[in-house]
């Protein structure tokens, strides 16, 4: 079969305020087994430009595709976007098969099926051994009842097959790197870059996590093959970034620490970033050289709020002591820090924002990204939010970036101007200023005036943003908006033994 994969255009700030552009992973991930199995592929990066609808539909065209593959990681505000491409791929192309994949599908493929007639099929869950399944039974006309981890429609109406099983052995499937011109990609100030995934899954309970079920259980690839993996990405084709895209590599410090040796054996020159949790640091602090010799330059804690009530809430399972230390072990290993701070729960008052801040000047974090609070119908966290009333009813603003949700006690001007000065205070506070204009190692000096620069361009655009969106006064409750709870459904595979949680004397 021909197959293309398109990775649409993002409407978020994120996407559109850079000059840097990263691979999309999960694409390449899905592309890499088809090829193998002897499908004709070719990938459609409509982030460069952006592409408009048009041109994604000329280009798509002139392939003539059997079947269109789509899928994004900003999965829930990209999804408008996939829809607005798919409708009009099929109006000049209506034997094209449209196939769908990613958290948004995995959870709202009932209403996706119901809606948009032109979606032929959905994978739900991971999707490199899905589509593989998925191809062969569309290419030969068989029944798809019979492949696990689908949601398609019969003469019934949407249904979903039996969950996939998880993929035990993530070394089995590779990515396609051959779909994508390396040099077209950057990141980090014009470095050439990819995104990579170490291991999938967090064994942590978190309650707003849009990423835990969909993954089941943690895993990991095997660190001696995956640092072989980017030591020749580095070789040959010249990429120095390495964007982590797990949500919590560090798991094992065994495992990790194995990865971080053989990294360090390839003797590469590689920038690798990434997130974790701050307890994974304070834990290793006896190997965060090793960190940074194997060439780590900045870790995202995901400290999500700074008041220990909102931690117990939302099952953070952290320590505002723990998070400042993780911080502090950090710059002492030469290692930036960016913490996340997310703001919009609904009790919130100026005097917890302006707890808030003071905390997080005593982290002394070297950046911070502050984001709104965004249920997802698949998390418990849901169920919490459910009535809330909704403000932003354009679906492509729920990214993190745009206040959705109305709080108790609080205007929306005063939430927004609550986070822009918290971030003002953080990124121009003296300490702050000295790292981006003196900060003795080069490396660290270039990526903290890279974010630096960056935040300049997206601070006055949210702004403006902000007072050109139409908001709602008084909106519909979060469960009128998105429907009822779905986190019975949050395990959206089939996990093939009892997921394994590292403690710390094990991982010790």
């Amino acid at each position: 079969m021909r197959v293309l994969l398109v990775n649409v255009p993002h409407p978020s700030i994120g996407s559109r305020i850079p000059d840097d552009h990263l691979p999309p992973l999960g694409l390449l991930a899905i592309g890499g087994p088809l090829i193998d199995d002897g499908h004709a592929v070719r990938l459609i990066d409509a982030e460069f430009g952006p592409m408009s609808i048009a041109e994604v539909v000329s280009e798509a065209t002139g392939f003539a595709p059997d079947a269109v593959l789509f899928g994004h990681s900003g999965s829930t505000s990209g999804h408008p976007v996939i829809a607005a491409v798919a409708c009009a791929l099929v109006k000049v192309m209506p034997r094209v098969l449209i196939v769908y994949g990613g958290v948004f599908p995995t959870y709202h493929w009932r209403e996706i099926l119901h809606d948009e007639p032109y979606v032929s099929a959905i994978v739900r869950g991971e999707g490199e051994e899905t589509a593989r399944r998925l191809m062969r039974a569309l290419e030969y006309g068989r029944d798809l009842a019979d492949i696990a981890g689908i949601a398609f429609r019969d003469v019934s109406g949407p249904r979903a097959t039996q969950p996939a099983p998880v993929i035990a052995n993530l070394d089995a499937c590779r990515i396609g790197w051959e779909l994508i011109d390396h040099a077209r990609y950057s990141y980090w100030g014009g470095l050439r870059a990819v995104v990579v995934q170490f291991s999938r899954g967090c064994p942590h309970l978190c309650n707003y996590c849009g990423q835990r079920g969909f993954w089941t259980r943690w895993r990991h690839r095997d660190p001696v093959r995956f640092a072989k993996e980017l030591a020749r990405l580095h070789r040959e084709q010249g990429v120095k970034v390495i964007n982590f895209a797990d949500e919590n590599p560090t798991v094992s410090k065994k495992v990790w620490r194995a990865f971080l040796e053989a990294l360090i054996a390839e003797n590469v020159d590689l920038i690798l970033v990434g997130s974790t949790r701050a307890d994974d640091i304070v834990r290793d602090a006896d190997i965060l050289h090793l960190y940074k010799k194997a060439g780590w330059q900045r870790f995202l804690l995901g400290l999500e709020n700074t008041d220990e009530r909102t931690l117990e809430l939302i099952r953070k399972g952290a320590t505002t002591a723990v998070d400042r230390e993780a911080i502090r072990l950090l710059r002492q290993h030469g290692i930036l820090s960016m913490a996340t701070w997310v703001v919009g729960f609904e009790e919130e008052t100026d005097r917890d924002h302006w707890r808030g801040l003071k905390q997080l000047l005593a982290y002394d974090p070297d950046q911070v990204q502050l984001l709104y609070v965004t249920p997802h119908r698949w998390t418990p966290y849901f169920r919490l939010a459910a009535e809330r009333r909704v403000i932003q009813p354009d679906r492509r603003r729920w990214d993190y970036k745009h206040q959705v949700l109305a709080t108790r006690h609080m205007a929306p001007w005063r939430v927004l101007a609550w986070f822009k000065f918290t971030e003002m205070v953080l990124q121009c506070r003296p300490k702050a200023i000295w790292r981006v204009l003196f900060q003795r190692d080069a490396g660290l000096r270039h990526a903290m005036r890279w974010y630096t620069q960056m935040g300049r361009r997206v601070w006055p655009h949210e702004i403006l943003e902000f007072l050109r969106a139409r908001r709602l006064k008084w909106g519909p409750s979060v469960r009128e908006f998105w429907g009822a709870p779905q986190d019975d459904e949050e395990q959206s595979m089939t996990a093939t033994r009892p997921e394994r949680r590292v403690g710390r004397r094990e991982a010790a």
